[in-house]
């Protein structure tokens, strides 16, 4: 049923993403499906704010983020050699979305969050991937 799954993964939070980690490779073991994490860096936005940065800062923090992304693998799969993965950069919901589409991706794990006194409510992001999605979405709750 399952052959692609994609987890999107918010290094600034990453407790929030450990039960989904979970929930994915068990998914994964189940159908023998790949799994696939990203992450998503913002963009300098407009030409004129990405002037007041270095030329090469955008490329040493996507370097930085793809080496923080493969030690989050390893301390958290069972076999981290078999994730594929990739570091992408501008608006989280629309590259997610993207990704999943171009790469065939038949589930998409996401994290929930836990906001205002322990009250579960959906990120706008993922409110924007189940929205947007063509394929199946699963909220992971912590």
């Amino acid at each position: 049923m399952y052959k692609e799954i994609l987890l999107p993964v918010d290094l600034q939070e990453t407790v929030l993403s450990e039960r989904a980690v979970i929930v994915a490779q068990d998914i994964a073991d189940n159908y023998s499906a790949n799994i696939t994490v990203i992450t998503v860096i913002p963009d300098f936005g407009m030409p004129m704010v990405a002037n007041f940065f270095p030329e090469d800062a955008m490329r040493k923090a996507r370097r930085e983020v793809k080496a923080e992304l493969q030690r989050f693998i390893e301390s958290h799969f069972r076999e981290p050699k078999k994730i594929q993965f990739d570091v992408a950069q501008g608006t989280p919901h629309k590259l997610i979305v993207r990704h999943a589409h171009v790469h065939k991706t038949d589930l998409i794990i996401l994290p929930a969050r836990a906001k205002d006194l322990g009250k579960m409510l959906l990120g706008s992001c993922s409110t924007h991937v189940v929205e947007s999605a063509t394929c199946s979405v699963l909220i992971v709750r912590p």
